[in-house]
């Protein structure tokens, strides 16, 4: 299996994904953005379809594997279209769960994490691009608050 873990920065999608990675057998956790680390030198633009492409290996080589591969990472339609395009064929159920709180909610420093300008601008842009509330998806939990809710619901689908 295959979950998608989607929305903006500072929405939950880490720590949801941990949370249920504790709950699901052999999980494997695909942080893409960690894999910008190679390349942080590189503007986002420029970044993000590398990131895509080394993430759908990581997910095929996981999934190959038996593994329940958790995936979380802010979709926009493109880049949604360009991940399900290329794990085509793999054998797998995928979901794609959305959360959604309030943005002035996300906008907040949230326990130990501290936001910083360029985390607030990118918020705002996910937000008016649609990531936070996207029309794809097999199934769509909305977060109005932050909470472990969306968690309890994943879990009991399992």
């Amino acid at each position: 299996m295959i979950i998608f873990i989607n929305g903006s920065i500072n929405s939950g999608k880490s720590t949801i994904s941990k949370l249920l990675s504790q709950k699901i057998e052999k999980p494997a956790v695909v942080e893409i953005d960690s894999l910008s680390e190679f390349i942080e030198w590189m503007p986002i633009e420029e970044s993000v379809p590398i990131n895509l492409e080394n993430a759908v290996a990581v997910i095929r080589n996981f999934a190959k594997r038996n593994f329940n591969v958790i995936v979380p990472y802010p979709l926009s339609q493109k880049n949604y279209d360009y991940m399900t395009e290329n794990l085509r064929g793999i054998d797998e159920k995928i979901f794609v769960f959305t959360l959604n709180p309030k943005l002035e909610t996300i906008l907040k420093n949230r326990g130990e994490r501290k936001l910083n300008d360029w985390e607030r601008k990118r918020i705002e842009y996910h937000y008016a691009k649609g990531i936070n509330s996207p029309s794809f998806g097999n199934y769509l939990t909305i977060m109005q608050t932050l909470s472990r809710e969306p968690l309890i619901y994943l879990c009991k689908k399992w």
